[in-house]
């Protein structure tokens, strides 16, 4: 059975953002999640416009706080991206149905969350003074080394990979 990856975004701020963070969730067959109160109105068009053509591949859940969430999903395996984690992304395994979590573009997750699942956070490595990637950028790379750790099953499913791919 099929078990999507879920990219949970909580108080994003950005709209173009979190416009092409939907379109690489539409590309993966990902669940995206947006955490009130967000920055912007889902309806803005710099949201629509960065996935516009994508927007009904999309599967959007909007909650009006994480801790709801949480309840919502209480078996769910949450990963928690932040530049203050003590392990890279790659040093984790992502089960099939993963919730990976990312924080507003000016400040990241609250540290209340971080301290409270330490043992769950990752970060992705950077040169000394980088303060971060840009959020977008951020899930992509999490998210596919996921899908990658999953043998891509959300991709094999929906037949975007070709015999040759699935074989090397």
């Amino acid at each position: 059975m099929f078990l999507p990856l879920h990219i949970v975004l909580v108080e994003p701020e950005i709209p173009q953002n979190t416009g092409n963070i939907a379109r690489t969730c539409a590309a993966t067959h990902s669940t995206l999640h947006l955490v009130h109160p967000l920055g912007f109105s889902i309806d803005e068009k710099q949201v629509k416009r960065a996935g516009l053509d994508y927007w009904h591949l999309v599967t959007i859940e909007e909650h009006p706080s994480f801790a709801q969430l949480m309840e919502e999903y209480p078996d769910a395996e949450f990963f928690y991206s932040t530049t203050k984690a003590p392990r890279s992304y790659t040093q984790v395994h992502f089960p099939p149905n993963a919730f990976l979590v990312f924080g507003k573009e000016t400040r990241g997750l609250p540290e209340e969350l971080l301290h409270d699942h330490y043992d769950r956070c990752i970060r992705i490595p950077m040169v000394e003074g980088a303060r971060s990637l840009n959020l977008a950028n951020s899930v992509a790379v999490v998210l596919y080394e996921a899908l990658r750790q999953n043998d891509f099953e959300s991709l094999n499913r929906c037949g975007h990979l070709t015999q040759y791919e699935t074989e090397s």
